[in-house]
């Protein structure tokens, strides 16, 4: 499981526990199950109303995407296309094309595949932006799912809390305050189901799924520069320096605290 989805449940259940547990006089009044349906099964309805059946049915399979812990290969890759770079520069096509056999990334695989092809390296950079495009669209749309299944939940908890306030309504005449309070609870109850599985499930899955997006767009603009520099005959060693600078973690592009505290501390110790 992905460490950090991990750590966020973990956190929002303990929140949720701490919460109520000291703050509630009876946990148990916070559990309405009516209230969850209506709120589970409108934002459900609604989400089938405005997207296709094929793509509200991926929603399980995102979810999973976000629990699972998924590596990306970066260095992988890298490597792959530096040795790869380095057989096309001593024109040993038959290694190459060994080499492409054992290549996982299909992306990669497509973008080298049409350089041993000698195709224009326009095309090849307008077909692999093309495929960029395409996940970045097609991804994007995944976390805008979620997104909008956030804005739903809230809507379905007003929802529910008017019906709660209907009923409400009909035991103001009898003038009992222990029923109509306990009325007016079960009535905020979907506002509250509403608001939290907005902000603590819909909402983060959706940056989630765009954050994955990113990184996975940084690693083919990795390759696609990989794959320009190797339709340019650049020397391995320069392809490898180039790439790094794409998965090389650094704190600051502009300045390097560190490498400034010690020049701080050597300015004032001549």
């Amino acid at each position: 499981m992905n460490p950090s989805t991990l750590i966020g449940m973990l956190a929002g259940i303990s929140l949720l526990a701490v919460v109520l547990g000291f703050s509630a006089v009876d946990p148990l009044l916070f559990v309405d199950l009516p209230g969850l349906g209506i709120v589970l099964f409108g934002t459900l309805a609604a989400t089938f109303i405005s997207y296709p059946l094929r793509e509200v049915l991926r929603i399980f399979g995102l979810l999973g995407t976000v629990l699972r812990n998924e590596r990306l290969y970066a260095r992988q890759d890298m490597e792959e296309l530096v040795q790869i770079s380095r057989l096309w520069m001593a024109g040993n096509l038959q290694a190459v094309e060994q080499a492409l056999e054992k290549i996982c990334n299909p992306f990669l695989k497509t973008g080298v595949q049409l350089v041993v092809d000698n195709t224009p390296e326009d095309d090849i950079v307008d077909l692999l932006q093309w495929r960029i495009a395409r996940l970045r669209a097609k991804e994007h749309a995944e976390a805008q799912l979620f997104r909008v299944m956030a804005s739903y939940a809230p809507a379905f908890g007003m929802l529910g809390t008017l019906v709660g306030l209907v009923n409400l309504m009909f035991l103001l005449g009898d003038g009992d305050m222990t029923a109509i309070g306990r009325q007016m609870a079960i009535a905020l109850m979907t506002t509250f189901y509403g608001v939290l599985l907005a902000n603590l499930v819909f909402k983060p899955v959706a940056v989630k799924l765009e954050r994955r997006t990113e990184q996975r767009i940084e690693l083919m603009n990795m390759v696609l520069q990989g794959i320009t520099m190797m339709c340019h005959k650049r020397s391995p060693a320069l392809m490898r320096e180039t790439l790094t600078s794409f998965i090389a973690q650094y704190q600051d592009e502009i300045r390097d605290a560190g490498a400034a505290r010690q020049r701080q501390e050597t300015a004032g110790n001549p």
